[in-house]
């Protein structure tokens, strides 16, 4: 069973360019990579762009959420074509009954503190916060063509209460960025968590896929890994399965009927 696909939700404040040294290293290594950008105007609009692509895949895929593209993933509940498994990088990952506004009702973490919301009611990262903040381990010229190019943030999306989320029916993984300023990484442990996530922590700011890429495709490629033996354990089941109700048919060696595995 091969798994080749990956599908990436990015967050908001950059795009899905800053993907990129992992997705060359994917690619490099024959993996069909996806990084779509999404609408970000409503949660709604995120997850159906994300059901978009996935649709076109055409074999198992892992999706990978960054910051609020993890809520992306988690948005997709059961019906999750083509998903075996979910990769969280310093991602929100919220529980059913929860919504990002409610988790982030306190004091702002130092690269949220600032946001500029325009008359459309989308929020914008100032400069001083991204480069400082946000992306604080970002050389600084990297950093501000990141903000220039960022994308911003319906605030609608923080109200939107989750649903059953993917990560109930799916395995995963999680990156915790030890050194975020905008997702507390004490929530992202407690996120790992209450997931049962295969967790590993890098000594990263927001964005790790940017300044530790390497450690980052490591992870997915550990994911990957780790959902391909699970394919192969449940193929192994149904085979199993399989086989013991042709024994219990008449003529058969008289297994006693099995109804699931």
């Amino acid at each position: 069973m091969s798994i080749r696909t990956s599908s990436w939700s990015t967050a908001p404040w950059r795009d899905g360019s800053c993907w990129s040294a992992v997705i060359e290293s994917l690619q490099a290594q024959g993996y069909n990579v996806t990084a779509p950008q999404f609408p970000e105007s409503s949660l709604a609009a995120d997850v159906a762009r994300l059901r978009q692509v996935l649709a076109r895949q055409d074999g198992p895929t892992i999706v990978c959420g960054h910051s609020y593209g993890g809520q992306i993933v988690t948005s997709l509940g059961k019906d999750a074509a083509n998903v075996v498994g979910v990769v969280y990088i310093a991602a929100f990952a919220i529980d059913e009954g929860e919504s990002l506004g409610a988790l982030l009702s306190g004091p702002p973490t130092p690269a949220l503190a600032n946001l500029s919301i325009d008359e459309q009611g989308f929020a914008w990262l100032p400069e001083e916060d991204f480069v400082g903040h946000f992306a604080a381990d970002v050389d600084p010229v990297k950093a501000r063509a990141m903000y220039a190019a960022q994308q911003p943030i319906s605030l609608s999306t923080f109200e939107d209460v989750m649903g059953e989320p993917t990560w109930k029916s799916q395995p995963t993984w999680y990156m915790v960025a030890t050194n975020d300023e905008a997702i507390p990484p004490d929530a992202e442990r407690q996120f790992a968590k209450r997931m049962g996530a295969h967790t590993v922590e890098i000594a990263s700011s927001h964005v790790p896929m940017v300044s530790h890429p390497d450690e980052v495709v490591k992870l997915i490629v550990e994911a990957r890994g780790g959902c391909r033996l699970g394919l192969e354990v449940d193929l192994g089941r149904k085979r199993l399965h399989r086989r013991l109700v042709e024994d219990a048919a008449p003529g058969g060696f008289g297994f006693a009927r099995e109804e699931t595995l």
